[in-house]
């Protein structure tokens, strides 16, 4: 061990000689520790959140879908074989979007219905339950004298504001009606309730309604005609490659996007809140990066004539300047070791005890959800070394500086 290590350590355990460095030296490491405790646990539930709405979105929406620019898209079953001909393309199905109101005894609701096929659409659609869109089918019968009723599903809460139930009657009203004499006139259809799902995500269970392919062709006026295809990838997050693929394939008149895309100014918005988080919480740490060159100065104060006997001994300006630093080092390393492991528990108790409730039709989750990331822990950790070291640097210059023969005199 060079003697350097050896007073640096000891300076750091030993008592100090006025009480007041060792409270500031003291509220340092307190601080330091709190710092980094709070930047894991916020940084740490910000991550969960960005994984945990990454993991809803991509459970209710394609991870890529294919349009048509102008006239009808009626190639689909076409495009859809060649389509799932391309690597890395796990499913494909067809969809179409509409806006409808919903009408039933007790409610009325605006929804956006959205027809899909029910064979293909659960190897796309994952946080929808398929015994859900299973039940679009509509039953067979050999008797003509029987009208079969076409079905529709929708999401739990679209579903408890019209105080419907599986089975139950719902009027579909589409905006595209008939004319007549009197002008333009709503369509209205009957469907029967099949199936209640929930996608994970507030706002599709509000306002998303599922009905057969063929039904919503007929609402929509369209023929055998689709609005897009939507496509599930065998990695989600090479999706905007396979989309780049697939649109210079295709080419005109098709476009193509993904997931990213879709949602690029949510994740942006997330990413740009973790950064300015990060740095309001950063000035904990700063601040204790103060008490520690506060303390160190102190100490110089206290230790000069310690330091000048070092001098006269042969110490040279870069050995006492090393051992200023170490000690900031020192208290900088206890109070991050202390504040990570703070972190790590607030973290373990945020994810197994549901301190609050948050309201679900304005966040996407109703519990904060936590994910510690191995990366944020080492860029707080990297960040507090940064700052402590820079906070160390000015007292051990000043150390380094001190004339031995004025520090023996004097003292």
């Amino acid at each position: 061990m060079s003697f350097e290590v050896f007073i640096a350590g000891r300076y750091t355990r030993v008592k100090q000689k006025y009480a007041f460095t060792s409270l500031i030296s003291f509220l340092s490491v307190v601080g330091i520790a709190v710092g980094v405790m709070v930047l894991i646990a916020v940084i740490s539930v910000m991550s969960g959140a960005e994984k945990d709405l990454r993991s809803r979105i991509l459970g209710v929406a394609a991870q890529v879908i294919v349009m048509r620019y102008g006239g009808p898209f009626t190639d689909y079953s076409q495009t859809m074989d060649k389509l799932e001909s391309f690597e890395n393309v796990e499913a494909t199905t067809p969809f179409i979007y509409a806006q409808a109101m919903l009408r039933s005894a007790k409610g009325v609701s605006m929804a956006t219905i959205k027809g899909v096929d029910p064979e293909s659409a659960g190897n796309v659609i994952r946080n929808v339950n398929n015994l859900a869109i299973a039940s679009l089918e509509k039953p067979e019968t050999h008797d003509p004298s029987i009208r079969s009723i076409p079905r529709i599903t929708m999401g739990k809460v679209l579903a408890d504001n019209l105080k419907l139930k599986k089975g139950d009657l719902v009027t579909l009203i589409s905006p595209r009606g008939y004319a007549t004499g009197a002008g333009l006139m709503p369509s209205m259809k009957h469907f029967e309730l099949s199936g209640i799902f929930d996608a994970g995500m507030y706002d599709f269970n509000k306002s998303f309604a599922l009905i057969h392919l063929k039904d919503a062709q007929a609402l929509a006026g369209i023929g055998d005609a689709v609005s897009g295809v939507e496509i599930r990838t065998t990695d989600a997050f090479k999706a905007h490659d396979i989309a780049q693929k697939i649109a210079d394939q295709l080419g005109f008149p098709y476009w193509v996007r993904d997931w990213m895309q879709m949602n690029r100014n949510l994740f942006a918005s997330l990413k740009l809140q973790k950064i300015v988080m990060f740095i309001i919480l950063i000035l904990i740490i700063l601040v204790a990066a103060f008490n520690i060159a506060t303390a160190l100065i102190m100490n110089v104060t206290e230790k000069t004539r310690a330091i000048s006997i070092m001098k006269a001994m042969g110490a040279t300006n870069r050995s006492i300047r090393k051992i200023f630093v170490m000690k900031g080092l020192a208290l900088s390393s206890i109070g991050t070791a202390i504040g990570v492991i703070l972190g790590f528990g607030v973290c373990l108790l945020l994810k197994n005890y549901q301190f609050i409730d948050l309201p679900e039709d304005i966040y996407y989750f109703s519990r904060l959800p936590v994910q510690i990331e191995l990366l944020d822990v080492l860029v707080v950790v990297a960040a507090t070394f940064l700052l402590c070291l820079l906070a160390s640097l000015y007292p051990a210059h000043r150390a380094a500086k001190l004339n031995p023969v004025d520090g023996i005199r004097f003292n």
